[in-house]
């Protein structure tokens, strides 16, 4: 038969949780992933290439690396609220869409290095971060890979159609028609997707000198369309 004495009324789990929670080994985990943090923002904005750059989501890496960190920290040592924590997590719906592959790149590479100094695997984590944030740069950075341009050309006669072909040819190194369409009269609007052998400025301006060219668009296409 269970006995319990007076000590045992105002035993508190609560203070039995405090009493077991290290202020210097949390503060050094948060501290490490606050820099860590930090330095995933200064190597997405050295290599972000897109259209429009976000500081709100840069911040917001900074911010999930000592999020994740605190987490792991809370639930580390003990499991009940460890499987809860899971429970909640997954009926959490983030509909933010992402449109760049690097972005979800930044977003795993926050989450993990939260978790490792959370766990208080310090060197790992600052190992590699050194080591991925080194490859981002210079394979983002330094190595240039040739993106198509859509090359949108709008005429009136169907003979600068053999004209058209020929100045590709001359300016790029490789050319396909992706689409044709007739429009109202005889205006006839066409789509070529161009690989241009020096830069763009020479294959417009000789399509513009065309007789019969009304209009003449190029986009670049790298994931995001840009004019």
């Amino acid at each position: 038969m269970d006995t319990t004495n007076f000590t045992d009324i105002f035993k508190s789990s609560f203070l039995e949780k405090t009493t077991s929670f290290s202020l210097t080994d949390s503060l050094i985990g948060l501290v490490v992933a606050f820099f860590v943090g930090l330095f995933i923002y200064a190597v997405y904005k050295k290599t972000f290439n897109g259209i429009i750059y976000s500081h709100s989501f840069n911040i917001s890496l900074l911010i999930m690396t000592m999020a994740t960190a605190l987490v792991i920290m809370g639930i580390s040592s003990n499991v009940l609220l460890s499987l809860g924590m899971v429970g909640a997590l997954s009926i959490v719906r983030f509909r933010t869409p992402i449109k760049d592959p690097m972005d979800l790149v930044y977003i795993f590479w926050a989450i993990v290095s939260g978790i490792l100094c959370g766990a208080g695997f310090i060197p790992l984590v600052i190992v590699g971060a050194i080591l991925i944030g080194l490859v981002l740069v210079v394979f983002v950075n330094k190595m240039t890979i040739e993106n198509p341009y859509l090359l949108v050309v709008k005429f009136e006669q169907a003979a600068v159609n053999e004209e058209l072909e020929q100045l590709m040819a001359k300016y790029s190194k490789k050319y396909a028609l992706k689409s044709k369409s007739i429009m109202q009269g005889s205006d006839i609007e066409a789509t070529y997707e161009v690989r241009v052998k020096s830069g763009d400025a020479q294959l417009m301006e000789a399509v513009a000198q065309l007789n019969g060219v009304k209009s003449a668009i190029m986009l670049s296409y790298d994931g995001n369309f840009t004019a």
